[in-house]
């Protein structure tokens, strides 16, 4: 699965956090400025379901 997070840097940065509690992270882009919004970014995480049995 591919989730594009968005936000300034301290907005992305838990959110990375988070996913990776929940998801084994496979991938991830660097961070892409918005071009409408010159303070935030765009962050393509790849993530798959953790097997927890």
């Amino acid at each position: 699965m591919r989730i594009r997070l968005e936000g300034n840097r301290a907005e992305i940065t838990p959110g990375l956090i988070h996913l990776r509690e929940v998801f084994t992270v496979t991938a991830m882009s660097r961070a892409y400025p918005d071009r409408a919004h010159p303070r935030k970014y765009r962050v393509y995480v790849r993530i798959v379901p953790r097997d927890n049995r």
